[in-house]
């Protein structure tokens, strides 16, 4: 029986297709493609002849029994993405089920990943962290998601459309509050970007929106204060008075609290937003 190939590919230098990739792209009895005009285009740049079928989120149904006759008939079959690691907010995870189900051998060919490139640039911990892919587009679905993670210490990586990116950090700033971000746009291409600064920083620079591939990270939630219960009533209790987040921070520093986690303390406590 053949194998069913998960090939990573180039996020934008195609230059980073790795040998192995290469090799089992050139060997596939079939190379299933999300796009298959980008997919030529990588293929031709490295001298693989296979023609792409295409595979996306509106026929995967249809292509199952076709992969699965190919690889019981001893063929391999090789699965790429638009750019990336398939699967990774792409299709594929139905095939994946059915050739597993079926008893064939399914193997991952590593490379480029914009979750991992980005992580790596943005200056904030990468490790733990947690990978949204895209939010959910209905605002109660994407409100009770940032809800549930405003006091997750992790680092927060997602994706976004280049139209929405000023106006979903806007958003993330109101839910989780001010945090240290990184936008990584254009990964490995020619005009590559990472800005660096918090939520409403980067709200501001790019609250017409941008171009290109967009990769959001953004820092975890503070650890607690010190004597949490304590502190948090009294942030409460300034906040209620009409002291603002900067204002708690500056007294609470003064009582030996550190200023930043107290301000970012006000700010969840507050709702988001200064």
């Amino acid at each position: 029986m053949g194998t069913l190939y998960l090939v990573a590919t180039p996020i934008g230098n195609l230059e980073d297709l790795s040998a192995r990739a290469r090799t089992a792209l050139a060997g596939a009895a079939l190379v299933l493609a999300e796009d298959t005009r980008r997919t030529r285009v990588l293929l031709q740049r490295h001298g693989v002849a296979a023609r792409p079928l295409s595979l996306h989120a509106h026929n995967e149904a249809a292509r199952v029994e076709k992969v699965l006759a190919v690889l019981a008939g001893g063929g391999d079959v090789a699965l790429v993405s638009d750019a990336g690691t398939p699967l990774i907010s792409d299709p594929g995870e139905r095939l994946v089920a059915a050739a597993l189900g079926a008893g064939h051998a399914v193997s991952a060919v590593p490379g480029a990943s914009a979750v991992l490139a980005a992580l790596s640039v943005a200056g904030l911990p990468a490790v733990p962290f947690t990978f949204l892919g895209f939010l959910p587009r209905r605002a109660g679905a994407r409100d009770a998601l940032l809800e549930r993670l405003r006091a997750a210490p992790e680092t927060l990586v997602l994706f976004e459309s280049p139209r929405r990116l000023g106006a979903s950090l806007e958003h993330l700033a109101r839910r989780l509050g001010e945090r240290r971000a990184c936008v990584a746009r254009e990964l490995t291409k020619r005009y590559e970007e990472v800005a660096r600064g918090t939520l409403s920083e980067l709200a501001e620079r790019f609250r017409q929106g941008a171009r290109g591939e967009v990769t959001i990270v953004v820092e975890g939630a503070p650890p607690a204060l010190p004597d949490a219960g304590a502190a948090d009533a009294e942030i409460r209790a300034r906040l209620a008075g009409g002291e603002s987040p900067r204002q708690i921070a500056a007294a609470l520093a003064a009582a030996g609290h550190r200023r930043g986690r107290v301000y970012a303390r006000a700010i969840a406590l507050r709702g988001g937003g200064d």
